[in-house]
């Protein structure tokens, strides 16, 4: 099966190379430690006796920060050192800016070509690797097999996208989630999934979402969140303004956001948007959006500072979500309207008690949805022009509003605690791997 899998990488990756080239250069950044992707990572000295090196995968911006409160429960272990590895530029940049003085190494996770890998492999001599969320990767998994190194798959996650193509390729599936020691379901659902595409019943466990434990810090008070709202240039009315957030939006969305402002306007509420895209690059074709409506605007990359009384503020920026998620009374997650299929994560709106709208296609987050709206914390609407309605509708009932974020705060906290509880266990099965080598 492995040598099946290296016979198509490269003809794979070559007919894939156009895309992610071009996807390089939007997003910059790339050239920073390129040659890790050829597996030439950093050259380590060998494990120290006693210790354990763990080699965590985190692929992008959202599994950087998700696995903190993880990393540091790992660390609390004096014997365990860990190489960071992550995928995407943005990701890179972020796990160095958090976590270097943590951990042992931060670097690029190699392509999953044998050579590559293999290489990587050599280099950082890990004896023990932990995945997070979706990442099966073959080779990867094969190396570790090969080295009889245990394999961990954390807040694993699989959409309704990859359900179907694992189904499709059935032994595949099968084959990889066997070479997990433990694979920790982020959700009910997710466990179910992982069990019917072949991952062994006694190492499948499902301790929650890692992503309810990431410090999103205390919520602002009424004074810091009108001070925040004021730096936004949101102040300076007459009466408190009602502040809409657009969390990580896709292409598409920002439009019908604007249109909803409009409507609200129209029907005379002081309503301000704050716009803030899943991808910085995306500020031309946001840009171009803006100049064609009449009302003032601003991009926060600029770096100069916004004009009071603005209607709409562009946060082209990277790792400010959280905090510029404060100033807002009600937030509609991106990725979820049509054509864009699989939603943002909800989870950091509703910890800071952000009333949410969210659209039909939350399939990454599935089950989180689903609990949120039970909950009373969030709305699913089926359509663009259902969102439009909802956001008047919420703007004009500050009542209802209050009632989700009391939800939404009482439901995120319900949920903490699965990164401790990961931690313990996998800690005490790396003791006992590390027990029957040793």
């Amino acid at each position: 099966m492995i040598w099946f899998y290296r016979l198509l990488y490269l003809p794979g990756l070559l007919i894939a190379l156009p895309y992610y080239i071009l996807r390089m250069w939007r997003r910059g950044g790339y050239a920073k430690s390129f040659q890790h992707r050829f597996g030439r990572f950093y050259r380590l000295a060998p494990v120290e006796t006693g210790k354990q090196r763990i080699w965590l995968q985190a692929v992008s911006v959202g599994e950087v920060l998700a696995i903190g409160p993880l990393l540091k429960a790992l660390q609390q272990e004096p014997n365990i050192e860990i190489v960071l590895t992550t995928t995407t530029s943005t990701g890179y940049a972020e796990a160095r800016k958090r976590y270097a003085d943590l951990v042992l190494r931060v670097g690029i996770f190699p392509l999953d070509f044998w050579l590559f890998n293999r290489t990587a492999w050599e280099r950082i001599q890990p004896t023990g690797v932990i995945l997070t969320e979706s990442e099966l990767w073959p080779e990867h998994l094969h190396q570790a097999q090969k080295r009889k190194v245990p394999a961990y798959l954390v807040n694993a996650r699989i959409s309704d996208t990859s359900f179907r193509r694992y189904q499709k390729v059935p032994l595949l599936a099968h084959r990889m989630l066997r070479k997990f020691n433990a694979s920790y379901a982020a959700s009910e659902l997710d466990r179910s999934r992982l069990l019917q595409l072949g991952s062994p019943q006694e190492r499948l466990l499902s301790f929650g979402s890692i992503k309810f434990d990431v410090a999103i810090g205390e919520r602002f008070s009424e004074i810091e969140r009108s001070k925040l709202q004021q730096d936004l240039g949101f102040g300076n009315s007459e009466k408190t303004p009602f502040v809409l957030l657009g969390s990580s939006t896709w292409p598409g969305e920002e439009a019908i956001l604007l249109e909803a402002q409009r409507v609200a306007i129209a029907n005379g509420i002081d309503c301000r948007l704050l716009l803030v895209p899943r991808h910085a690059e995306r500020a031309t074709e946001i840009i171009a959006i803006l100049k064609a409506q009449n009302f003032s605007w601003y991009q926060r990359s600029t770096g100069h500072s916004p004009p009071s009384n603005l209607r709409i503020h562009l946060a082209d920026t990277t790792g400010e979500l959280t905090r510029l998620s404060q100033a807002a009374d009600l937030a509609f997650i991106g990725k979820s309207l049509a054509s864009n299929e699989g939603g943002q994560t909800p989870i950091e709106a509703a910890g800071l008690g952000v009333p949410i709208l969210m659209g039909p296609n939350m399939n990454n987050f599935k089950d989180i949805a689903q609990s949120l709206v039970r909950a009373g914390a969030a709305q699913r609407i089926a359509h663009a022009q259902e969102l439009i309605e909802r956001i008047l509708q919420l703007a004009q009932d500050e009542h209802s509003r209050l009632d989700m974020q009391e939800a939404a705060l009482k439901w995120h906290q319900n949920n903490r605690g699965s990164s401790q509880r990961i931690s313990q266990h996998l800690l005490t099965d790396l003791k006992g791997e590390f027990s029957l080598r040793t």
